[in-house]
């Protein structure tokens, strides 16, 4: 049966300006990190895309090595794209990076040219795109010329593989640079996307700083801590869990009984906004201009609807972000 997207899709999400682009991004993005893989239900990961399209989202969000194994988010969102979101591909943001291991040898890892542009060719075939929308650079490569990671990412756009570009886990100082080199080059950086939650707050010790003053757009990853920042783990670690999983990244060791008080005590707060701990993460970082996305993982299409119940309360008190404050520094 063919999908039919909703008509009022475009109703309830909100869309921010990606720096001074003129591009914009829905609030709430979905990120196909987990759960999109060949060792995944496929039925499942359609059931989440097609749910996240019809509520407005229009960005989808990967790389070459998702999965596992790696490649297969890459192929499974081909497969669902080319049977039933081909009509709407010009309503779509898809996409993709290089940076981390991919093949065997000298060119499957990293950031030279060879291996940046062969990787977004794999991913265009796997997807069965001319084109992403945006392709990144998924990590400095501190043993290649920064000029020659975004030298190729200037030619992806110009041989129409990718419309934009973009950095993932740069440092502020790394992406200052970049941004220079890009701009010189004629291909300015549209959006960095870094690791950012109420727990890992590293970006603000500059980087956001410098993407705001450069006109840089920004999407948080992980903004959940890997779930860490929901009540799946009020109680300990549910057996379903990504910390119970082998091929997950949350590691039992990661959920410290400091990490767990700190977590019921902002459920508190979450609860006494009327929203799930999970909604109140997601808004903690939308409140911040400079932010213009969130990406969202989805187990499930129940888990997905949580997350974008986020956008009915994104308003905060100053006496619930000094309480916040408080908790995350004891």
């Amino acid at each position: 049966m063919n999908y039919k997207a909703n008509l009022n899709r475009y109703e309830k999400m909100i869309y921010n300006r990606c720096g001074r682009s003129g591009l914009q991004l829905p609030a709430i993005s979905l990120g196909l990190w987990h759960n999109f893989g060949g060792v995944d239900i496929f039925e499942n990961g359609k059931d989440i895309i097609f749910s996240a399209f019809d509520a407005g989202i229009t960005h989808f969000d990967l790389a070459n090595n998702y999965g596992p194994p790696a490649g297969s988010a890459e192929e499974n969102f081909g497969r669902i794209l080319s049977s039933h979101l081909k009509p709407y591909r010009d309503e779509l943001i898809i996409s993709s990076k290089a940076g981390y291991y991919m093949w065997p040898g000298p060119y499957g890892d990293w950031g030279s040219r060879k291996y940046i542009i062969s990787s977004c060719d794999q991913s265009l075939k796997r997807m069965q795109l001319e084109y992403v929308d945006i392709f990144y650079s998924h990590r400095p490569d501190p043993n290649t010329p920064l000029e020659e990671t975004m030298m190729a990412l200037d030619q992806l756009v110009r041989k129409g593989k990718a419309l934009y570009v973009g950095l993932s886990n740069y440092s502020a100082d790394q992406t200052r640079q970049a941004a220079e080199i890009l701009k010189d080059l004629g291909t300015p950086c549209l959006i960095h996307q870094p690791r950012y939650s109420m727990f890992d707050r590293w970006v603000e010790n500059g980087l956001l700083d410098t993407i705001g003053e450069l006109g840089i757009g920004s999407i948080a990853f992980s903004p959940l801590e890997q779930g860490l920042l929901t009540d799946k783990y009020l109680k300990g670690i549910p057996e379903n869990s990504r910390a119970a999983k082998p091929t997950g990244f949350l590691k039992p060791e990661q959920i410290t009984p400091d990490k767990l008080e700190k977590v019921r005590k902002l459920n508190d707060i979450a609860q006494n906004r009327g929203q799930s701990l999970a909604q109140m993460a997601i808004a903690w970082l939308l409140k911040d201009k400079r932010v213009t996305s969130v990406l969202v993982g989805a187990s499930s299409v129940k888990q997905l609807e949580n997350n974008l119940q986020t956008l009915n309360n994104l308003q905060f008190q100053n006496d619930e972000l000094n309480t916040i404050s408080n908790i995350l520094h004891s």
